[in-house]
């Protein structure tokens, strides 16, 4: 029991210290909800959500299946299995964004061990610069260059009992979502807002089920976690590619 106690007062501890830091530059970070609560937070007036094919999700890349990635850190290989059966929108944010090689020689800017290991997040565009400075990441998102306009996309979350994911404008608690913070889930940060996902992302260095239905996981980690647990603040993605399942982006 007292282990148990401890447990729980450390994940507290690092959901109150540590916001995952979204990619909306208005606001630069949210709290998960916390673990003191269920793994999804209500909204005071729900929001029944929408389809993933809604027009809140037009001109979004999709994913319609899975895909591989394989993205290089230091010279090591992680292979990430990007399930676009479970979160379509998230999955083809993601692989679009790797195949235009916007990751490509950016910074994980966060890195959390302590006092239990926590998240790796990287992602922000604006870590391309070498010169910019390193704590001030975290704020940045993708914008078109065809458009110059701002890519967001919707926390997509599907429930485990659901036929297809659920697009919400507003977190609910609509059960246990399929794809669930275990160790080696890649999710989507985001800010306060929860539409507000552009391109940072996280891995998860343990099972993170408080952050389960909050934020959207969208892939694991299959081969290569070793090299994730390596990873240091500072460290660049040396290059990210999709080896598999591309033709299944529908842009």
């Amino acid at each position: 029991m007292q282990t148990k106690i401890r447990n729980w007062f450390l994940s507290a501890l690092a959901v109150a210290l540590f916001a995952i830091v979204g990619c909306n530059s208005q606001a630069s970070s949210s709290a998960p909800a916390s673990p003191s609560a269920s793994p999804t937070t209500t909204a005071a007036a729900p929001d029944p959500g929408v389809s993933a094919s809604s027009p809140q999700t037009a001109g979004l890349p999709r994913l319609e299946g899975k895909a591989t990635v394989v993205m290089t850190v230091k010279g090591s290989p992680i292979t990430i299995d990007v399930d676009g059966t479970d979160a379509p929108v998230t999955a083809g944010n993601f692989v679009d964004l790797v195949e235009r090689k916007v990751y490509d020689g950016l910074v994980f800017h966060r890195v959390v061990r302590e006092p239990q290991p926590f998240v790796v997040q990287g992602g922000d565009p604006q870590g391309k610069n070498p010169n910019f400075p390193l704590e001030q990441l975290g704020t940045g998102g993708f914008t078109d260059p065809t458009t110059n306009q701002a890519r967001n996309i919707p926390l997509e979350i599907k429930p485990e009992k659901a036929s297809d994911a659920i697009v919400y404008s507003k977190i609910l608690d609509s059960g246990a979502p399929k794809l669930k913070h275990t160790r080696g889930a890649v999710a989507m940060a985001r800010s306060a807002f929860p539409d507000s996902a552009s391109s940072q992302f996280y891995f998860a260095l343990s099972d993170l089920q408080f952050l389960d239905g909050s934020y959207a996981v969208f892939g694991y980690v299959t081969q290569g976690m070793e090299v994730v647990d390596k990873i240091q603040q500072g460290d660049r993605i040396e290059s990210a590619k999709v080896t598999k399942g591309l033709e299944s982006l529908k842009k």
